[in-house]
């Protein structure tokens, strides 16, 4: 499904309170186009392509240190790649430059997709928020060590029909990617910090 906003700032998920039906598979024969045969998982290149065809995205974490934090790289490489981000943090005015909000909720016209880069004890908060918005593609980034990736925030949201990408990086795949991403990609795939599905 092509990343768009609605009328209203929304990307299509179902209000808060209400689930989307969704059908177990019956197997690979079944699975929609650009899906794995895994329960009908999403391919990891599907599944981000899908969320960088998203031109509106939001970038939580991004820190006033910026350093080599991966929010900051994130949001950076995006922004050099023509996308409109928007730097969330509640305890910054400004980073990297631009406006920064506290909340998801506070983005004038909304987003279409959202990268957590902030600790993984936050994450749920920001998918259920994200949810409460209607978004439907959230990305926790991770690449060495424990990254944004919470099991529980992954779980509640593909239970409220989003698209949970649970590690790795945007900056990985398509027109946001380098060389050393990419390599970085493959070696974390073997690690499991980068999922094969999602």
């Amino acid at each position: 499904m092509p990343c768009s906003l609605t009328r209203d700032g929304r990307s299509g998920l179902p209000p808060r309170g209400r689930t989307m039906e969704v059908r177990p598979s019956s197997g690979a024969n079944d699975a929609a186009p650009g899906r794995g045969s895994e329960h009908g998982m999403t391919r990891i290149a599907d599944a981000a392509a899908d969320f960088l065809a998203c031109r509106r995205i939001a970038v939580t974490g991004v820190s006033r240190e910026p350093k080599e934090h991966g929010g900051n790289i994130v949001y950076k490489r995006l922004k050099e790649r023509g996308y409109e981000v928007f730097a969330v943090n509640p305890n910054a005015t400004t980073l990297e430059g631009d406006t920064a909000y506290p909340d998801l909720t506070s983005i004038p016209g909304g987003v279409e997709a959202v990268v957590i880069a902030t600790r993984p004890d936050r994450a749920e908060a920001t998918v259920r928020e994200a949810a409460d918005l209607g978004l439907t593609r959230v990305w926790m980034h991770r690449s060495f060590g424990g990254g944004s990736v919470s099991p529980a925030a992954t779980a509640w949201g593909r239970e409220h029909g989003m698209t949970v990408i649970d590690g790795g990086c945007p900056l990985m795949f398509g027109p946001t990617s380098d060389g050393g991403h990419k390599v970085m990609c493959s070696l974390l795939k073997l690690t499991g910090k980068v999922p094969r599905t999602v």
